[in-house]
């Protein structure tokens, strides 16, 4: 004969108690979504910014020439491309020897953006542009001032300097957006005399309207 002083659970109290858990375990994930997306793009400017550094760092360091390449940017003629093709946010590192040919320059990583993040620019982004480096329709928009330059890559200097492949000074910026997220995007300059390298994020000045780009 049962105890019946022995107690359990019945089934409809632990459906009950699983559908409480599931409520608030869905609750707890939508809030965490624009904590997550902001992560995502504070990774993806954390990326640009290493990468351009990291190129100008290494030029200096060894007295080579290193090649920063966004998005769909082509390599220097004749490059091999072992570790994979260009894509839309990817950026592509190639060290170049000085006083070889452009064929002989080696590529050092392919690195890609956090899902749906991307180069681009986005309505409402204002007509200054970061360091007043073009207007802020060109997602990718180096060579500023030069004609026929290619304004997808930029080429670091032993003394720190960014040129093109023609030899050119190339200063100009690089605009990191998710489409829809126009105040979570973020920027990032090249000075070409100097290399400086700068971010930028795009913040409002009156709410709801006005924008504008600050150093971050």
């Amino acid at each position: 004969m049962a105890d019946r002083r022995m107690y359990g659970f019945s089934l409809i109290e632990m459906m009950i108690v699983v559908c409480i858990l599931m409520i608030m375990g869905s609750i707890t994930f939508i809030s965490l979504q624009p904590a997550l997306r902001d992560a995502q793009m504070n990774a993806a400017y954390d990326t640009v910014l290493s990468q351009l550094r990291m190129a100008r760092q290494r030029a200096i360091e060894e007295r080579k020439q290193y090649i920063v390449c966004f998005g769909s940017a082509s390599q220097p003629t004749g490059a091999a491309t072992p570790l994979g093709a260009p894509t839309a946010s990817s950026i592509q590192l190639f060290r170049w020897d000085v006083g070889t040919a452009p064929s002989a320059a080696v590529q050092i990583s392919n690195v890609r953006l956090p899902q749906n993040i991307s180069f681009q620019t986005l309505a409402g982004f204002p007509a200054t542009a970061p360091d007043q480096w073009g207007t802020g329709t060109t997602a990718i928009d180096f060579d500023q001032g030069v004609a026929g330059g290619n304004k997808k890559q930029v080429m670091f200097q032993p003394d720190g300097a960014s040129r093109d492949m023609l030899g050119n000074l190339n200063s100009g910026v690089v605009y990191i957006a998710r489409s829809g997220s126009l105040d979570s995007s973020k920027a990032v300059t090249v000075f070409g005399s100097t290399g400086r390298i700068r971010g930028w994020r795009l913040i409002k000045v009156v709410p709801g309207s006005t924008r504008k780009w600050i150093q971050q």
